[in-house]
């Protein structure tokens, strides 16, 4: 092991490259440096950007540290945080090595509560931001006091949604009931009342426009995947070559959210693009691939999605659940039964499916308007002026 001080800093950057965001690494040349990114998986020398470079994603910072976190120190370029991040760069946290032992204990105890591990990695990131905010506190005299001090110095300032701190409750019930030692009252711990904000989702016509503005075939049927099955992005990611059926014209979803598989229709009218990119980018495992063998990234589907969306002209804030959506709403307005689209979409409840009836415009569409309703009969009273228009002058 080499001493970090005989090692150069790497720069770490996020650029396009190759009709794709990447994580470009810069740094002094080393020969001791080199060999150690050679050994990470996915690394690729650019002679344009004089670099080495991989797929843009958290998961390969968070990688690229821990593998090399004992040789080298890294620095931030700015880029890293636009658009994306809109938060500023946090300092390291400080936390003491016995409470470093704890949270590790805490997320051992939640993969044998066999919780997903997209929710164990964000509840041990609140307990560990909420560890360093305690900073040296004994952890038995911490009270539910000290989570709402927590909240408010902390969750506030940074704001968070309200998801994100209903998961942080949740997050601190489960380490309660993993470290009862603490004085913490997990019964008067209360999470805020969700948000009825309605999703966004866009119109058919958007759809096609979205689709036709996305020039690159793969992610064309990436896009086109997501709409017409009512994906979660994970699924689409997780998706394998062998749980897709052409000929039945049916994908299986396996192992999803709340550890549930279920069946889906694979559209007729994507079954061209579909075998198009197939034969175009000969996918190994899985339906997308950033490399042979290897899950894309999801910080990719993002961004060209951002593109595609900016293409289409589109003035909604888009993301790849917003094709969720709009497939759910348009399924309804279809005339669908709500009990299917549970079933399509994976809901563990039907209350969750409900908030597509709030969305669907087709029974709204035969509500006629108190102003529609009065001009109307203003018009069957007054025979002598049938074209009666308020932009006109009265």
């Amino acid at each position: 092991m080499k001493n970090i001080k005989l090692l150069p800093t790497i720069l770490l950057k996020k650029v396009t490259h190759r009709k794709a965001v990447q994580l470009l690494l810069l740094f002094e040349y080393n020969n001791v440096l080199i060999d150690q990114v050679k050994l990470l998986n996915g690394y690729k020398w650019s002679k344009t950007l004089k670099g080495w470079y991989t797929l843009y994603s958290e998961e390969n910072i968070a990688n690229l540290k821990k593998a090399l976190k004992n040789h080298v120190r890294f620095q931030l370029d700015a880029s890293i945080y636009k658009k994306t991040h809109k938060k500023p760069i946090r300092k390291a946290r400080i936390i003491s090595d016995k409470n470093k032992q704890i949270i590790e204990l805490y997320k051992k105890y939640l993969t044998g509560k066999r919780y997903s591990e997209s929710t164990i990695n964000t509840y041990f990131t609140f307990i560990a931001d909420f560890f360093n905010y305690i900073q040296d506190m004994p952890i038995e005299t911490i009270t539910n006091r000290t989570v709402e001090l927590f909240i408010e110095d902390v969750f506030i300032p940074r704001s968070y949604s309200i998801s994100s701190q209903r998961q942080l409750i949740s997050a601190i019930k489960l380490f309660v009931a993993f470290y009862p030692e603490c004085n913490i009252d997990e019964l008067k711990l209360v999470r805020p009342k969700r948000s009825k904000i309605l999703p966004i989702v866009l119109s058919k016509e958007e759809i096609i426009d979205l689709l036709r503005a996305t020039k690159n075939i793969k992610h064309r049927a990436v896009l086109a995947m997501i709409y017409s099955a009512g994906l979660r992005i994970s699924e689409v990611l997780q998706l394998q070559l062998r749980h897709i059926d052409v000929d039945r014209r049916q994908i299986i979803i396996k192992n999803s959210k709340g550890r549930r598989d279920r069946n889906i229709i694979l559209a007729e009218s994507f079954i061209p693009l579909l075998l198009n990119y197939f034969n175009t980018y000969n996918p190994v495992v899985y339906f997308v691939e950033g490399t042979p063998g290897h899950k894309y990234s999801a910080e990719s589907v993002r961004a060209f999605l951002r593109r595609s969306t900016k293409a289409a002209n589109i003035n909604k804030r888009v993301t790849p659940h917003t094709l969720r959506h709009s497939y759910a709403t348009h399924l309804l307005e279809n005339g669908i039964d709500i009990r299917y689209i549970q079933e399509l979409l994976g809901h563990s409840k039907p209350e969750t499916t409900m908030i597509y009836t709030h969305v669907s415009k087709k029974d709204l569409l035969n509500i006629k308007s108190p102003l529609d309703v009065a001009l109307k009969s203003l018009i069957k009273t007054d025979k002598n002026n049938t074209n009666i228009r308020l932009s006109g002058n009265y």
